[in-house]
C-alpha cells in the first residue's frame, strides 16, 4: 500500500492483469458502484490535483514500474492501469502511458468503459491494449447494479472498435445479475453487429473482497450470493462459442 490520495495500491507480479507478469497501478476513484466490486476502496472520487503534482506522482510511479522489468521482459508482460477507473484521472493516465511508451512498456488498461468518450479515445492512441468490461444490456439493470446507465460503455465500445484498438473483453459472471441466457445473448448480438470483437473472457464472481466492505463500513449486498460452478461456467462458455466467439475462463 501507499499513501496517495490518487493512486490506492501498487501489486506486482500480476498475472491476471493481461499478458505476462505485470505491475499493476490502482487508480483511487470510480462512477460505477457495481454491487460485486472487489475494490469498494476505490469507489471515492479524490481531489483534482495541480500539473505539478500529477508529473511529480507520475515519475515516483514510473521508479516503482521500472523496478520490474526484468519481469516484464522475460515475461513479454508490462503495466496495467486499473481501479478504481483510470479514465477518472485522465492527465495522470496520460502522463504514465506516455512515459511508458517512451521506455517501451507495455501497457493495459483495465477500464469499465464508463468514461469521457473524447478521453478514451485519446486513451486508445496511447495504451497498447484495453481490458474492457461487459456487464449488462438491459439499462435498467445496469443502472440498478452498477449505479449508472449502460450508455457510455456501449458508445464507447463501437467507437474503439472503429478505431480497430486493440480490446480483450471481459464478461463479469454474476449469478443471479449478468448470468441470464437474456443477458448474454443480448451481450453476443451487440457485439456482432456494432463491434469487430470475437474474443471475450469470462470472470466468474468471487468473494476476494468481501471482508474489505465491513472495514469499510459498507453494506455487502453480495454475501448470499454463491460462486459459480463449474457446471455454470461451462454453459455460458458454450453458449458463446455457439454463437462463433472464442471464450476463455478467467483474466
Amino acid at each position: 500500500m501507499i499513501e496517495n490520495p490518487y493512486i490506492f495500491k501498487i501489486q506486482r507480479y500480476c498475472i491476471h492483469d493481461g499478458p505476462g507478469i505485470r505491475t499493476t497501478i490502482f487508480f483511487q476513484g470510480c462512477p460505477l458502484s457495481c454491487l460485486w466490486c472487489h475494490n469498494p476502496e476505490s469507489q471515492a472520487m479524490p481531489v483534482k490535483s495541480d500539473k505539478k503534482n500529477i508529473d511529480k506522482l507520475a515519475d515516483f510511479l514510473m521508479e516503482e514500474i521500472e523496478k520490474d522489468l526484468i519481469f516484464y521482459d522475460d515475461s513479454r508482460g508490462g503495466v496495467t492501469f486499473s481501479g478504481g477507473e483510470p479514465l477518472c484521472q485522465p492527465q495522470l493516465l496520460f502522463r504514465l502511458l506516455d512515459l511508458c511508451r517512451k521506455k517501451e512498456i507495455h501497457t493495459c488498461l483495465d477500464t469499465s468503459g464508463y468514461g469521457d468518450n473524447k478521453i478514451i479515445l485519446k486513451a486508445a492512441k496511447k495504451a497498447d491494449l484495453f481490458l474492457y468490461d461487459i456487464k449488462l444490456l438491459d439499462t435498467k439493470l445496469h443502472e440498478k447494479y452498477t449505479g449508472k446507465s449502460v450508455g457510455p460503455v456501449l458508445e464507447n465500445l463501437k467507437q474503439l472498435s472503429k478505431q480497430r484498438a486493440a480490446i480483450r473483453l471481459r464478461f463479469p459472471f454474476i449469478p443471479q445479475m449478468t448470468d441470464t441466457s437474456e443477458n448474454i445473448g443480448s451481450i453476443i448480438a451487440f457485439l456482432k453487429e456494432n463491434t469487430i470483437y470475437r474474443d471475450i473472457h469470462i470472470l466468474p464472481f468471487h468473494k476476494a473482497g468481501e471482508g474489505k466492505y465491513s472495514s469499510l463500513n459498507m453494506k455487502n449486498q453480495m454475501k448470499d450470493i454463491k460462486v459459480p460452478s463449474q457446471e455454470k461456467l461451462t454453459r455460458i462458455k458454450e453458449q458463446f462459442e455457439s454463437r462463433g466467439f472464442n471464450v476463455t475462463l478467467g483474466g
